[in-house]
Order: structure tokens, then C-alpha cells, then sequence
């Protein structure tokens, strides 16, 4: 996991070393930003690349795999070689509200479904993955012997609550936070470790550390125009 952190890490500050150059060549040689501009769209593609790189589950990639084809349309469309307008595919939101609504009624029958795909619940699993797209998703892990995790947000808010968990020695949660947020509540004898990389938005541990703090959670993953805070 260090690896794809490094990966994540070079890849985005590669990515920020190119808006600068292209904004410093524009102020000092008049360079015409305007048509390097019309690329803006790849931000999603980059986006999606850097969560299926840290996903595990299929919900993960279809996530990451939708965000690279809305960068890849919308570049596309900017270049003129196809007529693709995100204004007119404003009902698919309507729809997938919608389905979620729907879906709602059967995820509270179903628990293992609703840590995938919204609702609240109480989860007994080692492992869990939790995803809120344009939605809300609240819940509460009671597994005593927690292992790993996923946790995504995009234009959405997760808040997990671990306080009736335990872990062995460590855990890790991977988090992923898009135009979103991402709350975590711990134990007192956890503590955490941060190893979130962000853009344009941050990460706040508010955890207070105590002499009973044995366990560790482990914190990777990647944050954009969003936030995680932790607290205990």
C-alpha cells in the first residue's frame, strides 16, 4: 500500500508542477493557456485513475470507471470531436436518486447492501466498505475484530462510528473523499495514523490521545475538494 501512496503522491504533484508551469509560461511569454484549458476535463479521468488504483471492491471501480469516461466525453466534446453537453444528462441524476430512494426500502432488509450503498446500519463484518455518491451513509461498525475497510464520498458524506469495535494490533481504512466528507469515530485506545493524500482539501485528526491508546488505525487514501476528520 506504501507503493500506491508514493504513486498517488507523484502523480498528483506532477500534475500540479504542470498547472504552474502553464500559468507561469502565460504571465512571463503570453502563452495561450486557453488551449491547454479545454483539457480541464482529464481532472476526472485523474481522479477516477487514483481510485480504482486504491479500490478493492467492484463498487470502487464502476465509481472510478464512470468518472474516466465523464473526463474522456467532456475532453472530447471541448476538442470538437464529439457533441457531448454534462447539461443535457442532468435527468440521470433524477434517476439515480430515484434508485436510491427505491433502494432504500430493501437495504434496510439487507445489511450487508446498505454499508455499499447508503442508509445506516450496524455491521458485525471484519471487513466493510461504505459509498456515498450525491447521498448520505451512516454506519456503525461493531465487529470485534476489525480489520480493513473502504470508505468513499463523492459530492456526498460517509460518517462511520467505530466506537463499539476492536481490532487486533491494527487496522486500515481507505478512504476516498471527492467533493465530499468523510467523519470517523474511534475508540480512546486507538490511535490514528494519517497517510491521506490531499488537493484542495485536508484532513483533521481531533482525536485526543490517551495512555490506553494500543490499537492503531491505519488512514490511506486520497482526498479532493474534500475533508476527513477524525475524533474520539
Amino acid at each position: 500500500m506504501n507503493g500506491n501512496r508514493d504513486q498517488t503522491r507523484i502523480v498528483l504533484g506532477a500534475f500540479i508542477v504542470l498547472v504552474g508551469v502553464l500559468a507561469l509560461a502565460d504571465n512571463l511569454f503570453q502563452f495561450n493557456t486557453r488551449q491547454v484549458l479545454q483539457f480541464w476535463p482529464t481532472v476526472f479521468v485523474l481522479v477516477g485513475v487514483m481510485n480504482i488504483s486504491q479500490t478493492r471492491q467492484p463498487a470502487g471501480y464502476l465509481l472510478g470507471g464512470v468518472m474516466i469516461a465523464l473526463g474522456v466525453l467532456m475532453t472530447l466534446s471541448n476538442l470538437g470531436l464529439i457533441s457531448f453537453h454534462l447539461r443535457d444528462w442532468w435527468p440521470v441524476f433524477l434517476i439515480a436518486a430515484g434508485i436510491a430512494m427505491i433502494s432504500r426500502g430493501s437495504l434496510r432488509r439487507n445489511p450487508d447492501a446498505a454499508q455499499q450503498l447508503g442508509g445506516a446500519s450496524s455491521l458485525v463484518d471484519s471487513d466493510i466498505n461504505a459509498i456515498a455518491v450525491m447521498s448520505g451513509n451512516k454506519l456503525t461498525v461493531v465487529s470485534r475484530d476489525f480489520r480493513q475497510g473502504e470508505a468513499t464520498a463523492v459530492m456526498g458524506g460517509v460518517e462511520i462510528d467505530f466506537r463499539q469495535a476492536a481490532v487486533q494490533t491494527e487496522a486500515h481504512l481507505r478512504a476516498f473523499a471527492f467533493w465530499g466528507g468523510i467523519q470517523l469515530r474511534v475508540p480512546t485506545d486507538w490511535s490514528v495514523e494519517c497517510r491521506v493524500v490531499s488537493i484542495l482539501g485536508g484532513m483533521e485528526d481531533k482525536t485526543i490521545p490517551t495512555a490506553q491508546a494500543t490499537k492503531r488505525l491505519v488512514i490511506e487514501g486520497f482526498v479532493m475538494m474534500g475533508g476527513i476528520v477524525i475524533k474520539n
